[in-house]
């Protein structure tokens, strides 16, 4: 007789998706209520043409922003199934994936300075370049072309990192905006970025209805969108930098970076975070499913990203004098939050529940560091140096990564447990450094920017 063997399905509350909307919504809207009209984030003490300005060229660089995201979200909604579609084992998938931190950090980790030498405005552009060819590539749906697009795919995550932000800095100085207005656009660019991200699955859901017939729809639009984008940049970004000889650029990233202690203690709390953030994408399925129940992995990812949401939202009451929440020492505080949850799911806990909750908390921590991290930069990094600054920190992320690729999941020699381990050791560093920041002589408040 024929054993039958059901399986427990475990199924997120949906008062758990409404209570982030609510979240996010109240941090939002409330936030006014809780600081004065004077509060360096408020447009208030502007006069009228100057409020205007500011407001007409953050909404536009927050639209290029978020239709980067997009396309970024699209070229990575399949995941291994890219590759499982043409026949390929988990050794092998596992193989290729490791490209992508290779090429990241053996090119990417240099094309911070070609976007400081060359401009931001060229490193934009070519943003959209690499992405219109990828998606081209992948549209052809044949394995070595697919190859060489996850390869462009690697390099313009790095772009990403970086040449957005650098140009919206440089055009921000250029027309003559208020220094401190910049941390208000740095928390809007998590914000959007992860609303975008969220827009992506939902344009890409109707078009892989059909697996086999329409797997490379995704892709097309990523190329089309890729296309309008780099229309948008060329047409309504100005040339904003001339290019910079090479000597000068040496001398100035020599001076202001590789000998600056400062610089080096935020390039590891910036490869912490990164490196951190990728690993928990590769391994956070597997933590799910290691319960033994079968779970609905694709309605974790809003919840996931929603609280990056609420994590960008809470970034203006920690950041502004006049909130009653105001504190010097908040990103000290969101690395340990990161880095302890991180440690909790090191120990192997297998129950869903618990480990949504330390994920979520992950998230939102992760939400509110990207932002303060950018205005750090802005407080002790000059602009011209800002790209090759932000894309060498990523090297030892890179390296560990592949490292993570290569020994943990191709041979299989390093446990998950061990690699979160990690990952939260690297978090809880962060916070040392990030208080010899704060404890720095030459630290400035960030309304002094």
């Amino acid at each position: 007789m024929a054993v039958v063997i059901e399986r427990e399905e475990w199924a997120i509350p949906s008062s758990a998706y409404y209570l982030l909307f609510v979240s996010c919504f109240a941090s939002l809207f409330s936030f006014p209520f809780f600081s004065s009209r004077s509060s360096p984030f408020s447009l208030h003490s502007f006069d009228h043409a100057q409020a205007l300005s500011f407001l007409r060229f953050q909404r536009g660089f927050l639209l290029v922003y978020s239709l980067a995201s997009v396309i970024g979200g699209l070229q990575l909604i399949y995941g291994e199934d890219e590759f499982m579609r043409f026949g390929l084992s988990r050794d092998q998938i596992a193989l290729i994936f490791s490209v992508v931190p290779a090429v990241s950090l053996f090119v990417g980790s240099f094309s911070g300075i070609f976007s400081d030498i060359k401009g931001p405005r060229k490193a934009c552009l070519l943003y959209c370049m690499l992405h219109l060819f990828a998606g081209m590539l992948k549209c052809v749906n044949w394995l070595p072309f697919v190859w060489f697009a996850s390869a462009f795919v690697a390099i313009t995550s790095s772009l990403f990192s970086f040449c957005f932000e650098t140009w919206m800095v440089t055009e921000h100085e250029k027309q003559g905006h208020r220094k401190d207005l910049l941390t208000d656009t740095f928390w809007r660019m998590t914000f959007f970025e992860s609303i975008s991200l969220l827009g992506s699955q939902i344009l890409a859901n109707p078009l892989t209805t059909d697996v086999e017939g329409g797997a490379s729809l995704p892709f097309a639009l990523a190329a089309v969108l890729a296309i309008l984008g780099f229309l948008y940049i060329k047409r309504k970004w100005s040339k904003t930098q001339d290019a910079l000889a090479i000597w000068s650029y040496q001398k100035s990233f020599s001076s202001h970076v590789l000998r600056d202690k400062k610089i080096w203690a935020l390039g590891w709390a910036q490869a912490s975070i990164h490196s951190s953030t990728c690993i928990f994408w590769l391994l956070w399925a597997p933590s799910i499913v290691a319960d033994g129940r079968d779970v609905q992995l694709s309605r974790l990812y809003p919840l996931f990203i929603g609280s990056r949401v609420l994590g960008s939202t809470m970034f203006p009451w920690f950041y502004d004098t006049s909130s009653p929440y105001y504190s010097q020492h908040s990103l000290t505080s969101a690395f340990a939050a990161a880095g302890l949850a991180l440690s909790v799911i090191a120990y192997d806990y297998q129950e869903i529940s618990v480990l949504l909750i330390l994920f979520c908390i992950f998230h939102a921590c992760v939400g509110f560091i990207l932002p303060s991290l950018a205005t750090l930069r802005t407080m002790y990094l000059p602009n011209e140096v800002r790209g090759g600054m932000i894309s060498m920190s990523m090297g030892p992320a890179n390296v560990a990564i592949l490292l993570v690729m290569l020994a943990g999941a191709y041979h299989k020699a390093i446990v998950n447990s061990a690699i979160m381990a990690v990952s939260a050791f690297a978090l809880l560093t962060s916070c040392g450094c990030v208080h010899m920041l704060k404890r720095s002589k030459k630290h400035q408040s960030w309304h002094d920017l």
